[in-house]
């Protein structure tokens, strides 16, 4: 690949991965933000269950929303579009004084949130040659850990000396960025050619997706999507409250979950090494059998040492997964379907995202233990890694049509 090439893809790479970044942040500091405003406003568990959940309703609704309209006006337009979306929204959120005016701000920073993810994939998935696209997609994933590294650094300086607040105007600066976006990103190559073309309407794209030709990608893809964010929204966004839970200060449940985090690197690193070598399907299974039994034994830990060590590798398989399975959304679908055959798929695995979080909170309502929390989410886990081994086509080395 001629040099002028490879400086597009870092460049693709890097605009496309800050966006990914600021979404991570967001997403990370409400975990925090949570622990914050449930001392502050002194919330039940099932409130704080449904800031994660009312979060994960607005991705629902944005990936099915923006997955369809990156296949009409283009994956560029809607990347712009979702980013400006949750900055904007996360700003002012910081000036809401009641739970209720804070879910609806939730609400649309999680449409933007759930659009700009698949499309973000796509759009990088279309622009990058065959035999590097599964690596940089997933490098693009690892831009998640960056921005979860600034949450949670963000968190344990500012929170408890400025207050949530602070944090989340801070949260909202990539909206400036959005901006600077629209001058320097090229749309897909991909799409460009299709968009010459008679493409098909919304209606004809929603059925195509559950055709004969594509429905047992489909069925493999939602499965799997539901099992992944289920368990990891309901598992990562209630980590701080979960160490508080076990007898830790919020600051040193802070500490430790930053720590937990920095694992979230190195496990996109090896995913991103083994997916051209090994394949998604071998990445997908192995990151997932690795996420279900580290997320067995972190629910089950008593002492510290085994808390922090499960609680690392929960990081390390868990994102490395979601980085396999980004890669992966992508390639099972032609190019005039793909946003809105991703945005689907990501729109029903949000569903799961407001299941966890609420399952989490009625659960610690009703007592129930941590081990048996923890223990769903293992098995939840094994089950999407069972839909990709019975399922799943390996699409390494595969032409993007």
């Amino acid at each position: 690949m001629n040099k002028k090439k490879e400086i597009s893809i870092k460049k693709l790479l890097g605009i496309a991965g800050l966006g990914w970044m600021f979404d991570a942040m967001d997403v990370g500091m409400l975990s925090f933000i949570m622990a914050a405003l449930q001392k502050d406003w002194g919330l039940s568990v099932q409130q704080m269950g449904w800031i994660g959940s009312v979060n994960s309703i607005g991705m629902a609704v944005g990936a099915l929303v923006f997955g369809l309209m990156a296949d009409r006006i283009g994956r560029k337009a809607v990347f712009i579009i979702t980013l400006l979306l949750f900055s904007i929204g996360s700003g002012v959120s910081a000036f809401t004084t009641t739970l209720t005016a804070f879910l609806i701000f939730r609400f649309f920073i999680g449409m933007g949130l759930g659009g700009e993810l698949p499309v973000a994939s796509t759009l990088v998935s279309e622009s990058v040659s065959v035999e590097k696209r599964g690596k940089v997609v997933v490098l693009l994933e690892s831009f998640w850990a960056g921005g979860w590294l600034i949450a949670a650094i963000i968190s344990f300086f500012v929170i408890p000396k400025f207050g949530w607040q602070a944090a989340l105007l801070l949260s909202a600066l990539p909206a400036f960025y959005a901006l600077y976006l629209r001058l320097n990103l090229p749309d897909s190559p991909k799409f460009q050619a299709v968009q010459k073309q008679q493409r098909p309407s919304i209606l004809q794209n929603l059925i195509k997706v559950w055709s004969k030709e594509h429905v047992r990608q489909t069925t493999m893809l939602w499965i799997l999507w539901f099992c992944v964010v289920f368990s990891y929204y309901g598992m990562f966004l209630w980590l701080p409250s979960v160490m508080v839970m076990k007898g830790f200060s919020m600051i040193k449940s802070f500490q430790y979950v930053l720590i937990m985090t920095l694992a979230q690197l190195p496990g996109y690193f090896t995913a991103a090494w083994f997916i051209e070598r090994l394949g998604r399907k071998f990445v997908l299974i192995t990151y997932l059998i690795g996420t279900a039994a580290s997320a067995y034994f972190f629910g089950t830990a008593e002492s510290l040492s085994l808390l922090l060590t499960s609680g690392i590798f929960l990081s390390f398989f868990n994102l490395g997964a979601w980085g396999a399975l980004y890669a992966y959304t992508p390639e099972q679908y032609p190019t005039v379907i793909r946003g809105t055959g991703a945005g689907m798929a990501a729109s029903f695995g949000r569903i799961g995202g407001i299941l966890g979080p609420l399952l989490v909170g009625y659960f610690v309502a009703q007592k129930t233990s941590i081990t048996t929390i923890f223990t769903i989410f293992t098995i939840a886990i094994l089950i999407g890694a069972f839909a990709v081994f019975t399922l799943g086509k390996e699409t390494k080395q595969k032409e993007l049509v």
